[in-house]
C-alpha cells in the first residue's frame, strides 16, 4: 500500500471516530439449556420450551418453522422453501436445500409475451409465479434424520394455534394491512387475511385459520405425504388448474430435499460454514471475508470511512461475481467457487481496490476478467425469515426459509389455509430485465424444469475450533449477504455481544445499482462527507435485515442470543 494511501486511510479514521459505534442495544438474552432466537415471540417460545423438554436442536427447528407458517405468514411458510446449515455434536457440517423448483411445465419463456416483451406482475403475483413447495418436505426430513421426539409433539403447538387463535400482534397487523391490495385479488387470500366485512385485521384481534389447522394436522397425521399427497395436493392441483398455474401432482409428489456439502471458508481463525449453490449466500460471504482480511478493520474501526470503503467494494465485486456464475448445481457445471473463495483470489481483488476511492461499478469485471464468464449480466429475489438454534448437546442449526416477496405470490390455496410462494421471480425472467430485488444475474439462472433459482439466503454457523462460536442468518433480498457479513464482522473484528453485533447500523453495496445503501443512523456527517469525496454515491434508505443470531464464546454452559430491532419483514 502506498504512503499516501496509508495517511488517507489514517485521517479517514480519525476523522470519523465520533461514529457513534454501537448502536443501543439490551444485554443479550442467556441459557444455559440451549437457545432457539426467531422474528416471532411465540414461535422463539416453541423453539425454547422443546429445548427445555429434552429436545435438541432439530426438534426445535421443526417446531418452530411450523409455529411460524402460522404467527409469521408474511415469510413463515408452508408455501415456499429455504436452506438449514447444521453442525450435529459429532462434528459434521451439512447443508440441507428444500428451496423451491420450478414446475415441469416451466420454460425460459414462459413470463414473455408473443413480442419476447415481459409481462408485467406475471412472475410476482399469482399462481403462476409459484415453484413447487420445499418446506414441508425440508422439515420432515430434518426431524426423521436428526430429530428426537414425535411430529405430534413438535406440531401440536402450531395446530393449536391456527385452530384456536392467537392475538395478533401489532407488527403483523401493520404489515397485512399494508398487503391488503394484494389480498383483494385473491377470493381465498381475502377470506383468510381479512375480516368477514372486509375490514383489516388489528393489533389484539384474535386469529384463526381453520383451514391451515387442518392442513397441518393431515402433515400431522402422514408426514410429507399429508401435504404432497392427498386432500392437500388435490387442493393445491384444483386452484392451479382454475388459476392458471402449471403446479401438477406429479410434481408435487416429486419433489426432492437435496443434502449438499457447505461451503467452508476461514476468517481471522474462525471457521465460516454457510450455504452452497444454489445459495449465492455462503460462496460470496466467505468471497467478501477473505478481501476484509487483507485489511485490519480493528484498527480502522467499526464503520468508519476506510471500513466501509473497503467493505463495500469487496461487496461490489462479490455482487459482480455473483451475476456471472453462479446457479443451481445441478444444471450449471463448472461453477469457479474454489477460485472465488480463494485466499489468493482474494489478494488479487484487494489488491485492485483504489484505497481511499469509489471504484465505479462499470469498471468491475467479474472474476476481474480472469474466469472466463460464459454468462449474460442479468436478476433474483427474496422475503424471508430466519431462525437459528443450538443446544446444550453440541448440535446447532441455521435456517432461512421464504416465500420470497412479503406474503409471497398473494394467492392462498382455497381449503388448504396457506399462501404460495412467487419464487419464480427468482429466476432469470429475461436479460437485462431486473427482478423485484434490482439484482443482476446470468444464463446460468435462467428458467428450466425442475430447477432451482439461484437465492441470497445465506444460513451460517462460525466455528472457533471444533466448537460452536455462531449461528446467524437474516431475511433482506439481496442484502441478505452483506448483513450477516456485518454481523460476523462486527463480533471478530470489532469485539462486540452479540446484542450489539445485531444492532448495530447497515449498510450495503451490490454492483448494480452504483449507489451505497446506508440506514438512517450509520453514517455521521463527517463519514458521509469522507464517502461522497471518495466517489459513493450515498442512498439512505430503510433499515436492513432481521438478524436471529446466537453465539457462545465461552465453554461455561451459557448461550448468548439476540433478535433484531429492526424487523424489516
Amino acid at each position: 500500500m502506498k504512503l499516501k494511501q496509508k495517511v488517507f486511510l489514517l485521517l479517514a479514521f480519525i476523522l470519523s471516530f465520533t461514529l457513534v459505534l454501537e448502536a443501543a442495544a439490551p444485554a443479550p438474552i442467556q441459557s444455559n439449556n440451549g437457545i432457539a432466537i426467531s422474528s416471532v415471540d411465540i414461535a422463539t417460545k416453541i423453539g425454547n420450551d422443546v429445548l427445555k423438554d429434552g429436545g435438541n436442536a432439530f426438534d426445535a427447528a421443526v417446531a418452530i418453522g411450523y409455529a411460524l407458517a402460522v404467527v409469521h405468514p408474511v415469510a413463515g411458510n408452508l408455501g415456499g422453501g429455504g436452506f438449514a446449515i447444521i453442525r450435529t455434536k459429532d462434528g459434521k457440517n451439512l447443508a440441507l436445500d428444500f428451496r423451491e423448483a420450478a414446475p415441469q411445465k416451466a420454460s425460459a419463456n414462459m413470463y414473455l409475451d408473443k413480442n419476447g416483451k415481459v409481462i408485467e406482475g406475471a412472475s410476482t403475483g399469482g399462481y403462476l409465479s409459484a415453484g413447487v413447495p420445499g418446506t414441508v418436505a425440508g422439515l420432515e426430513e430434518l426431524r426423521q434424520k436428526y430429530g428426537t421426539m414425535s411430529r405430534e409433539r413438535l406440531m401440536e403447538p402450531s395446530i393449536m394455534l391456527a385452530e384456536e387463535g392467537y392475538a395478533m400482534p401489532l407488527h403483523q397487523a401493520k404489515s397485512m394491512q399494508a398487503a391488503r391490495d394484494k389480498f383483494l385479488k385473491f377470493a381465498s387470500s381475502k377470506s383468510y387475511f381479512l375480516k368477514k366485512d372486509g375490514s383489516d385485521y388489528k393489533e389484539g384481534d384474535l386469529f384463526i385459520q381453520k383451514d391451515l389447522s387442518t392442513t397441518l394436522k393431515a402433515i400431522e397425521k402422514d408426514g410429507r405425504d399429508g401435504f404432497y399427497k392427498g386432500k392437500v395436493a388435490d387442493l393445491i392441483v384444483k386452484d392451479m388448474e382454475k388459476n392458471h398455474g402449471i403446479i401438477t401432482k406429479e410434481d408435487l409428489a416429486d419433489y426432492k430435499v437435496i443434502w449438499r456439502t457447505p461451503v467452508v471458508g476461514t476468517y481471522r481463525g474462525y471457521t465460516i460454514v454457510s450455504m452452497p449453490p444454489p445459495s449465492s449466500g455462503g460462496v460470496h460471504l466467505i468471497e467478501m471475508l477473505n478481501i476484509m482480511e487483507n485489511a485490519n478493520l480493528a484498527k480502522l474501526g467499526f464503520n468508519s470511512a476506510s471500513t466501509i470503503n473497503i467493505m463495500a467494494e469487496a461487496m461490489r465485486q462479490a455482487y459482480a461475481d455473483r451475476s456471472a456464475y453462479l446457479g443451481d448445481p445441478n444444471f450449471v457445471k463448472n461453477m469457479p467457487i474454489d477460485t472465488l473463495d480463494s485466499k489468493e483470489y482474494a489478494k488479487k481483488v484487494f489488491e485492485e481496490i483504489r484505497v481511499g476511492s469509489a471504484k465505479p461499478s462499470k469498471d468491475v469485471k467479474p472474476g476481474l476478467g480472469v474466469i472466463k464468464a460464459k454468462l449474460v449480466v442479468l436478476p433474483e429475489g427474496n422475503n424471508t425469515t430466519h431462525y437459528s438454534v443450538a443446544d446444550k448437546f453440541g448440535n446447532a442449526v441455521s435456517v432461512t426459509y421464504s416465500i420470497n416477496e412479503a406474503y409471497g405470490s398473494g394467492a392462498s390455496i382455497e381449503g388448504a389455509g396457506f399462501l404460495l410462494n412467487n419464487t419464480m421471480d427468482d429466476f432469470s425472467i429475461k436479460a437485462g430485465v431486473p427482478n423485484a430485488y434490482g439484482l443482476v444475474g446470468g444464463r446460468a439462472n435462467e428458467i428450466q424444469p425442475n430447477k432451482r433459482p439461484l437465492s441470497s439466503m445465506t444460513p451460517t454457523i462460525v466455528l472457533k475450533g471444533n466448537d460452536i462460536y455462531m449461528v446467524v442468518g437474516s431475511p433482506g433480498g439481496s442484502r441478505i449477504i452483506t448483513t450477516v457479513l456485518q454481523v460476523i464482522s462486527n463480533v471478530i473484528d470489532h469485539g462486540m455481544d452479540i446484542s450489539h453485533a445485531v444492532y448495530a447500523p447497515r449498510f450495503h453495496m451490490q454492483w448494480l445499482p452504483d449507489e451505497l445503501r446506508v440506514e438512517k443512523d450509520t453514517l455521521n456527517k463527517d463519514t458521509e462527507r469522507l464517502l461522497k469525496e471518495m466517489g459513493y454515491t450515498i442512498s439512505v434508505q430503510p433499515d436492513m435485515g432481521d438478524v436471529n443470531a446466537i453465539m457462545i464464546p465461552k465453554k461455561d454452559g451459557i448461550f448468548y442470543a439476540s433478535p433484531d430491532p429492526r424487523k424489516e419483514y
